[in-house]
Formats: C-alpha cells, structure tokens, sequence
C-alpha cells in the first residue's frame, strides 16, 4: 500500500470571464457598425449636411440622329435641256447713191466762259453762289503757289453778312475725297462773314468734281451743290465763292 500513488487529473485553468464579456461587446459593436454602414449607404440623407457627399451630375442625352434615305424616283435621270443657237443676222446691203449733193458742214460757234470771269449759279433754292478766282497769295503770301482752296462771304438779302451758317464741301480731287465744313464767319480775312477751306498743298486741275453748299443754322440747304473748277495755276489757286441770299 505504501508504493501506491493516487493520481489525479490536472485542473483546466478557466479563462477569466471579463474576455468572454469583452469579446460579446466586440462582437456587438462590429454588428451594429455594420448596420450603421448599411443605412447610410441607402440612406445618405441622414448624414448632416456637411457630411453628406456631393450630388453625381445628371448625364444628359440628347436623342440620336436617325439617318432617312431619300430614294431616287426608279426612272430618274438627269438630261440636258438643249438651248437654241444664236442666229446672225444680215446686215442691210447699202446702195451707194451718186454724189449728186455735196454736203457742208456748218459750225456753230460755242461760247467758252473764261476760268476768271464770275459764274453765277442760277437755283430756285434761297441763295445763290457767285464764283471767281484769284491767287491765293492774297491770303496765304507765305505759302507761294503750294496752296488751293475755297473762301468766300455769305451775305442776306440785304447783302449784309450772314453769320453762323454752314457751308460744307465735297466731291473729289485728283481721285481723293473731299471733305470740309465750317460756319460763316470763321475767318475774318474775307469779311465779316468769311470763310475758307483748304483743298489741297498744291494747285490741281479737275473739272466739276469739287461742290459746294450752303446750309442755315437749322441743318436746312440753302443752295444745291455748286459744282466748280479748280485748275494748276497759281493766279487761280483760290476759289472765290459770294453766297447771297434773295428772301
């Protein structure tokens, strides 16, 4: 009995209980996260605003062309449309007569009117332009020959000067556009009503190419446009223009 020994089975050492709580709070926590996961991913509005994710753009589609075949008629084809030939026509024979008559020719004399002898524009408008030509040394003494352009007055039918009324210029000279306007008055050197307006730096010919016209200080025309001459001669390089009113 003494050599004899009671064996007996080793104890199981038992885990603490606090894991198997812990692992059930775990456990728990990963399913409720799962949950919360879940409802906001079909759910998205019940985040707060400033977590909410943007909004995806709408994909816009526009319908797809659909192409029509148009068919040709089965007996469609194209032919050209024969066009009529031009036809010549004689001319009329002449008979040539016997010189029995001899023919005379008589001229007839034409009345040229000299560049320096006043034009007087008739016009049923209410002024008319009265139109000489002198050296424009008279005004410009410094300037030679290297100098052309319209001056004048413009006088009421009182034949007193008639301030502030629009004279303008255009046409063309030498092939280059003409254009100028300036009031009555505007340079004394001709008179109380006086003006000028340059034309060009030197004297040119041109032959009813340049106009003139008188307008009051209303915008309305007082003459039609005058037309005149110019020329390259420098004892004519000044176009003298008198406008007098007649009512």
């Amino acid at each position: 009995m003494d050599n004899f020994e009671l064996k007996t089975e080793p104890k199981v050492k038992q885990k603490p209980i606090i894991w198997n709580l812990l692992t059930v709070v775990v456990l728990l926590g990963i399913c409720c996260l799962l949950y919360l996961f879940i409802t906001i991913y079909l759910n998205p509005s019940m985040l707060p605003a400033n977590l909410r994710p943007a909004p995806l753009p709408t994909l816009y589609q526009t319908p797809t062309p659909t192409a029509t075949i148009i068919l040709q008629p089965p007996t469609w084809t194209p032919s050209r449309t024969p066009q009529p030939s031009p036809t010549r026509t004689r001319a009329p024979t002449w008979t040539s007569l016997p010189m029995l008559i001899t023919p005379t020719i008589t001229l007839t004399p034409t009345d040229t009117p000299l560049p320096d002898t006043a034009t007087v524009t008739s016009t049923a408008m209410p002024a008319r332009a009265t139109i000489t030509y002198e050296a424009s040394t008279s005004k410009h003494p410094d300037l030679a020959c290297k100098w052309l352009g319209v001056g004048g007055t413009v006088m009421d039918k009182d034949n007193k000067p008639l301030l502030f009324q629009t004279i303008q210029v255009g046409g063309t000279l030498a092939g280059k556009p003409v254009n100028g306007q300036v009031l009555s008055g505007n340079n004394p050197a001709y008179g109380t009503s006086g003006f000028e307006i340059k034309l060009a730096d030197s004297a040119i010919d041109s032959t009813q190419t340049v106009w003139i016209q008188l307008f009051d200080n209303n915008g309305t025309a007082l003459t039609d446009k005058t037309y005149f001459d110019t020329y390259n001669d420098c004892q004519r390089n000044l176009v003298l223009i008198v406008f007098s009113l007649s009512r």
